[in-house]
């Protein structure tokens, strides 16, 4: 199995950040526009389509406002497990957040870590500019 974990220090209230990141069908407008261009949500499943053409579906799993952290499973042939969540953790003015994700097989693990490192660097710049 394969586990990926990324941080990146947000330079905006973790509040500001976990107000975004928990509404569920708003990737493409308040997380990470053009890193995603559409978002479209159906019960607790959403459709996500990035920039590249990739479009995948995504089970919300948990989403827990005490700890500011959303989990969530990619549905896909691709994976035959796929666990992920992200956590928003303040730090004074600003905050980190952290992405952590397992899945397997592990084969496409080099695809999925430059994704997030990719979709981790839209999140932070889209945070900072609210």
């Amino acid at each position: 199995m394969a586990t990926l974990h990324i941080e990146r220090t947000i330079q905006a209230p973790a509040d500001t950040v976990w107000d975004a990141l928990r509404d569920f069908g708003a990737l493409h407008t308040r997380v990470a526009p053009g890193f995603i261009l559409d978002t479209v949500v159906e019960g607790n499943v959403r459709t996500v389509t990035f920039a590249g053409g990739l479009v995948l579906r995504e089970r919300l799993i948990a989403l827990d406002d005490e700890r500011r952290r959303i989990a969530y499973s990619i549905l896909s042939d691709t994976f035959e497990h796929h666990s992920a969540s992200n956590t928003v953790i303040a730090e004074g003015d600003h905050c980190r957040f952290v992405w952590v994700v397992d899945f397997l097989p592990d084969g496409p693990k080099a695809q999925v870590e430059a994704m997030m490192n990719a979709g981790a660097d839209a999140i932070r710049a889209s945070m900072e500019r609210t």
